[in-house]
C-alpha cells in the first residue's frame, strides 16, 4: 500500500478527531435541509414576481440613531434590509439557513468551529468588495463596543481569524453548542474601512454604508425615512433573494399611538398595518373602504411561537422577590372577563413561555423531562413535578372573589396583611405599593380592571404611560416595577435564552432579563438547552425550562393568536404559499393594474 494511500485512511478514520468538514450550502440546528444544493428559491416566494411600486407603512414613536448595534439611541424599524449577513434564514424551517454573502459553510460533526467562504461577488454599496477582514471586524466590534445583546449572545465564540483570502473561521470555547455555526451566520457585515474612521459605540444620523437590497434614500429625521431598493445589488439573483424584495421603495411613516396611525390608514395615508388589537379588529374596520373591498382586512395563519406575553415583574424590586406574592397577584388578573368583554372572544389563554409551539410544557413531566428535571429536586417548587402550570381562571362574570381570598391566604403566608384597607409588610410597616409601566395608551383599558380589583385586595397599584423614548431607557436600565412586556421565542432556541434568563443578565443594562430572572438551576436549564444535541432532546429541555419559569411566577401570562391580522389597501400581489413562520411581507409586490384600479375607485369613493 503506497504511502498517499496511508496518508488518506488514516484522515478518513480519524476525521472525527481532527474536525473533519465538508464545504455546504446550507446548515439546519437539527436534522436535515429542506432546499437541496442546486435549489433555485424558497417555495414560498413568487420567482417572477414584479419589482417597483412603494410600500408605505407606519411605526409609533420615533427614531434618532441610525446605528442599530449599540444601546444608545433609538434605531428606526426596517433597518435590517441595509445589512447582510453570512447566512440567510429560510421561513419554512425550523432553523435552517442557506448561504448569502457565504458560498459555502464548513463545520465539524461536533461544531467546534465554523469556516465561511465568501462569494467573490459580494459588494457594499460603495463597490468595494466583503472581505473576510470586514468579517473579523465586524465580528470583535459587535462583541466589545455593540449592544450588550451581542456580547452576551458572541460569548461562546473565541476568536475569528483568516484562513484563506475568502475564507473565514470562528472557533467556540469547549462544550456542546450546536447553534453557534447558524449565530455567526446571522451576524450583520459592516465595512471595516467605514467604521474605522469614526466612532462605532456612538448614535449617528450619518447614512451607513451598507450592502443590503435597499439603501436609505431619504430621511426626515424622527418623523420618516424612506428606503430605496438597489437596483445593482449584488445578490438579487441568488436563490435565497429570489421573488423577495420586490418594492422599489419602502417608506416608513411615525405616528404618535396606534389610535392616531389606524385613522391614518382609513384615511388612505398608509398602506398596510398589522392589527395588534382586538377591539380594532372587531370594530374600527366597520368602514366603507373595508366593505366595498378596497381595504382588505385579513386573517393569515401561521405556526410561529407565540412566546410569552403578560405583565412582568422585576423582580429586582423588594415588593417582587417573595414567589408567593407573585403567585398571588396572578389571582386579581381577570383574563376571562377581558376576553370576553375587550377582546371579542378572541384570545387562548397562554400557558408557556413557548406558547403555539411543541415547546411547550404539557400534562405532567415526560419521562425524558423527570430526568432532567431529577437533580434540580428540592431546587425548584415541587409543583414542577406533580401539577401541570395553569394560571387563575374565571367565569367571565367579573366575580372573581374566589380568586381574591386564594390571593389574601398566599400575601398573608408571605407576610403581609390588610390594615386599615391598605396591603402592609407585616415586618416593616411599608403598604404594598408599584407601578404598572406601559408604552401605549391603548393598553390602559386592560391594565385599570387589574389595577382595580389589586384594589380591592389593598394594594396600589398606579399607570404610567410613557412615550416609546423614555419607556426604552427605563426598560435598558431597569428602572420599573412591573411592563407589560412580549418575550418571543423561535423553534429552535438557544444562546438568546441566557440574555432572557441568565443571572449574569440581572444587572448588565440593555439585557432582555425584563424579570430580573437570578436562578442556577434556570442557568443550568439553559446551559442544556444550547447543548441539546438533537431535536428531541431540545424539545424535552425547553419544556423542562418551561416548567421551571412557570412556577417561578415571574410574568402574569396574558394571550395569544396564531394568525395575523392584517389590513391592506388593495394593490398588492401575494405568493400563492405564505410561510408557516412569518408573515413574508418582504415578498409581497405591488401589484401594478390592481394599484390604478385602487387609485380610479379611491377618486371616486
Amino acid at each position: 500500500m503506497n504511502l498517499l494511500r496511508i496518508m488518506m485512511l488514516l484522515v478518513v478514520g480519524f476525521a472525527p478527531l481532527i474536525g473533519f468538514a465538508t464545504p455546504m450550502h446550507g446548515i439546519a440546528m437539527h436534522g436535515d435541509l429542506k432546499y437541496g444544493a442546486n435549489f433555485d428559491h424558497f417555495a414560498y416566494v413568487n420567482p417572477d414576481a414584479p419589482h417597483g411600486g412603494t410600500l408605505h407603512l407606519a411605526a409609533i414613536g420615533t427614531y434618532d440613531s441610525l446605528n442599530p448595534f449599540i444601546l444608545k439611541g433609538i434605531a428606526p424599524v426596517s433597518n435590517g434590509f441595509l445589512f447582510d449577513t453570512l447566512m440567510a434564514q429560510s421561513q419554512d424551517e425550523p432553523f435552517s439557513e442557506y448561504g448569502l454573502v457565504a458560498e459555502t459553510i464548513e463545520t465539524p460533526p461536533d461544531r467546534s468551529w465554523v469556516e465561511f467562504t465568501l462569494r467573490k461577488e459580494a459588494r457594499f454599496h460603495d463597490g468595494s468588495p466583503i472581505t473576510v477582514a470586514d468579517i473579523i471586524w465586524s465580528f470583535n466590534s459587535l462583541k466589545t463596543k455593540g449592544h450588550p445583546f451581542y456580547r452576551n449572545y458572541y460569548s461562546s465564540i473565541v476568536k475569528a481569524e483568516a484562513v484563506a483570502e475568502r475564507t473565514v473561521r470562528f472557533s467556540f470555547s469547549a462544550g456542546s453548542n450546536r447553534e453557534l455555526p447558524l449565530i455567526i451566520g446571522q451576524m450583520p457585515i459592516l465595512s471595516k474601512s467605514y467604521w474605522e474612521k469614526r466612532t462605532f459605540d456612538k448614535t449617528t444620523l450619518e447614512t451607513p454604508l451598507s450592502s443590503g437590497p435597499y439603501r436609505i434614500e431619504t430621511m426626515d429625521t424622527g418623523r420618516s425615512i424612506t428606503y430605496q431598493r438597489v437596483a445593482d445589488y449584488w445578490g438579487k439573483d441568488l436563490p435565497v433573494n429570489r421573488g423577495r424584495y420586490n418594492f422599489e421603495r419602502i417608506r416608513i411613516d411615525y405616528y404618535r399611538d396606534g389610535t392616531v396611525a389606524l385613522e391614518a390608514l382609513k384615511a388612505g395615508a398608509y398602506d398596510m398595518r398589522e392589527e395588534n388589537m382586538a377591539k380594532n379588529w372587531a370594530m374600527a374596520y366597520d368602514v366603507p373602504a373595508v366593505r366595498d373591498g378596497l381595504l382588505k382586512k385579513v386573517e393569515i395563519h401561521n405556526d410561529e411561537p407565540q412566546g410569552m406575553q403578560g405583565f412582568f415583574y422585576n423582580t429586582r424590586r423588594a415588593v417582587f422577590q417573595d414567589r408567593r406574592v407573585r403567585e398571588a397577584l396572578a389571582y386579581a388578573f381577570d383574563f376571562e372577563w377581558s376576553n370576553k368583554n375587550l377582546f371579542y372572544g378572541a384570545y387562548t389563554r397562554t400557558t408557556s413561555y413557548f406558547a403555539n409551539s411543541d415547546l411547550a410544557a404539557r400534562g405532567l413531566p415526560s419521562g425524558s423531562e423527570l430526568a432532567v428535571l431529577a437533580p434540580f429536586r428540592g431546587k425548584v417548587p415541587d409543583e414542577v413535578f406533580s401539577r401541570e402550570y395553569q394560571p387563575p381562571v374565571g367565569d367571565g362574570s367579573g366575580q372573581i372573589r374566589d380568586n381574591l381570598r386564594k390571593a389574601l391566604e398566599l400575601l398573608k403566608q408571605a407576610g403581609w396583611s390588610v390594615k386599615g384597607q391598605r396591603m402592609v409588610n407585616e415586618a416593616t410597616g411599608q403598604p404594598m405599593e408599584f407601578e404598572v409601566l406601559l408604552a401605549s395608551a391603548d393598553f390602559e383599558r386592560i391594565v385599570l380592571p387589574f389595577v382595580h380589583n389589586l384594589e380591592r385586595l389593598g394594594i396600589t397599584a398606579r399607570v404610567r404611560t410613557v412615550d416609546v423614548t423614555q419607556y426604552q431607557n427605563r426598560m435598558d436600565t431597569f428602572d420599573y416595577d412591573m411592563v407589560v412586556e412580549h418575550l418571543g421565542e423561535s423553534l429552535s432556541p438557544g444562546n438568546e435564552q441566557r440574555d432572557l434568563w441568565g443571572s449574569e443578565q440581572v444587572s448588565r443594562e440593555g439585557s432582555r432579563n425584563v424579570a430580573g430572572v437570578h436562578d442556577p438551576v434556570v442557568d443550568q436549564l439553559v446551559a442544556q438547552v444550547i447543548a441539546a444535541p438533537d431535536r428531541d432532546a431540545l424539545v424535552t429541555r425547553v419544556r423542562a425550562l418551561d416548567r421551571v419559569l412557570l412556577w417561578g411566577f415571574y410574568a402574569i401570562p396574558h394571550w395569544h393568536l396564531n394568525i395575523y391580522r392584517v389590513a391592506y389597501w388593495d394593490k398588492f400581489g401575494r405568493p400563492a404559499v405564505t410561510p408557516r413562520y412569518a408573515l413574508g411581507l418582504e415578498t409581497w409586490w405591488v401589484d401594478a393594474a390592481k394599484e390604478t384600479a385602487l387609485e380610479k375607485r379611491r377618486a371616486g369613493h
